[in-house]
């Protein structure tokens, strides 16, 4: 599995590079704080695999890395090829970038 660091993203985004930020932790953890990318839980990644883009970079985040992980694996299973796993998810985003971010 491909993974991203969080100093990567941060690069990317300031950038302002081409890509798709898909995070899949659930509605009240993207509404406490998230990195503006599209919410679609792990719950219904399968279901929602239609709005991943498949022709440029999609970086998956969750809290930790590990839901990412598991959704890159199921969507691998279905074609994908361009999926990169934000390592340490948002904890580490909060640690390495911005400590101000609320995280639980």
């Amino acid at each position: 599995m491909k993974e991203i660091t969080v100093q990567e993203l941060k690069e990317k985004m300031d950038a302002g590079e081409d890509f798709q930020l898909i995070d899949v932790r659930e509605d009240f953890e993207y509404e406490m704080s998230n990195l503006g990318g599209e919410l679609i839980p792990l719950s219904g990644i399968m279901i929602e695999s239609g709005k991943i883009d498949k022709n440029k970079p999609v970086i998956v985040q969750c809290r930790s890395g590990k839901r990412s992980a598991a959704a890159i694996m199921q969507l691998e299973g279905q074609g994908f090829t361009n999926l990169y796993n934000l390592k340490g998810g948002m904890l580490a985003w909060a640690e390495e970038i911005d400590p101000e971010m609320p995280v639980y």
